[in-house]
This record gives structure tokens, sequence and C-alpha cells, in this order.
């Protein structure tokens, strides 16, 4: 397991080189409204083509119709307003998800609205292992990014302790042939940040990015070469 903590000063080991491949890497942004209704994916898919990644595909169900500064980006997503990672897993809505868009990589930034229903820790850790069988079971060498996410304005205390148990729950339920790798959102990421004490406006969007930037470059390539190639960051 990797833990990604991109707004502090880092060390980089390793040499990020986008590869070319003949299929496309599918890219599945997977969440709430944070997901759904988000310039950051566009932001992010900018940052991609501009730093050569081309060869990717954003996939899902849904088809944002957010403008966002970025004119010319890939819409797709599983962003669903209003829906609680403990939802969408006792409902098993993922398997269909999948199955139609059949990913290679998940960005997972889940458990905003948990933490609004005052959903226990263990219970929305309980339901992202299901989400994991589930992806795994769709593809058993899925590629999975899990963010500590982003601050509330009400109830962080409860938000923060789910944040505080992702890593030690991802290192137990990462596996070789589909790693988990932890991303986080929540570091650096202030409430002004936040256009309604929820949901990010452009600065809290473009930090997102800029925080799903690197871990996802690194899964890639490890899709389109042999080697793993590995990243440490370090304060």
């Amino acid at each position: 397991m990797l833990l990604y903590k991109p707004f502090t000063p880092i060390v980089l080991i390793g040499l990020i080189v986008p590869a070319i491949a003949q299929t496309p890497v599918k890219i599945m942004p997977l969440g709430d409204s944070i997901t759904e209704w988000g310039c950051w994916r566009a932001y992010l898919w900018d940052k991609l083509q501009q730093g050569g990644i081309k060869n990717i595909d954003f996939v899902g169900s849904v088809n944002s119709t957010t403008i966002c500064s970025i004119s010319d980006w890939d819409r797709n997503n599983e962003g669903h307003a209003g829906y609680l990672a403990t939802d969408i897993a006792n409902n098993n809505d993922l398997v269909g998800w999948l199955s139609s868009a059949a990913p290679d990589i998940v960005l997972m930034h889940l458990g905003t609205n948990d933490i609004a229903n005052n959903k226990p820790t263990l219970e929305i850790i309980t339901a992202f292992s299901t989400l994991v069988d589930q992806m795994r079971a769709s593809k058993p060498t899925m590629t999975i990014l899990v963010a500590k996410i982003i601050p509330l304005s009400f109830n962080n205390q409860s938000l923060v302790d789910l944040n505080n148990a992702i890593s030690p729950w991802a290192l137990s339920k990462t596996a070789t042939a589909s790693p988990i790798d932890v991303v986080d959102q929540y570091t650096g990421f202030s409430i002004s940040d936040l256009r309604d004490g929820v949901h990010p406006n452009d600065s809290g969007d473009q930090k997102i990015a800029n925080a799903w930037y690197l871990p996802l470059v690194n899964a890639i390539n490890a899709i389109q070469a042999p080697v793993r190639v590995a990243l440490e960051f370090t304060a």
C-alpha cells in the first residue's frame, strides 16, 4: 500500500514516464456529489493530458453537465449525489456500474454522506471492504485509489475518525495483484476551499485534482508497464 500526502514537501523516488498502450486505461471516478458535480475531474483530465497521459478513458454511467473552466474533458464518472457508501454497498449498486464500465482503476472518494447521516466509522469501513470485494470480482487486478476525504464544516471529528481508520484498513485489505493506495485529500484542504461547507470551490477542486494526479499517473504506468513504479512521499 502507498500513502500519498500531496500537500507536504516531497521526495520522489522513481521516474514517472508516460507509456503507450494499445487499449486505453479505464478510470472510474467513484463517489457522491463531490465527484458528480466537481470540476476536479476536469482539472485532473487536463493535467493528465498536459503531462502526456492521453491513452486513458474516464468511465461511468454519469455524464456530468457541470460547467468548468476546462472545456474539453471526459465527463464520464460514477458520482451520485446524495449516495452513502453504506447504501451503495448494501444495495449492490456498484456491481452493475462495474459491469457496464469495466474500469481498470477506481478513484474512490466516499463517506461524506455517511458522516452527514451519523453512520459509525466501522459501518463505513465495512462498506468499503464490500465495495473493494465487488471491484475485485469485476477485475481481479483492479487498482484502487481511496481518498481520505475532504473536510466538512460540521461533524468533522467523525470525518477525521473515518480518515484515521482508512490507512490501517487499506493496509489490511491491499493485495499484490489488486493494490489499494491511500490518497490524502484532507491534509492541506481547509474550510475556505468549500463553497457551501460540503462541496469544493474552484481552489478546492484544484487541490483535489493535484492530490489525485501523481498516484493516478503511477497507477496508469503500472498497468501500461510490466513493473510497478515506486513512489515515496516524505515530509
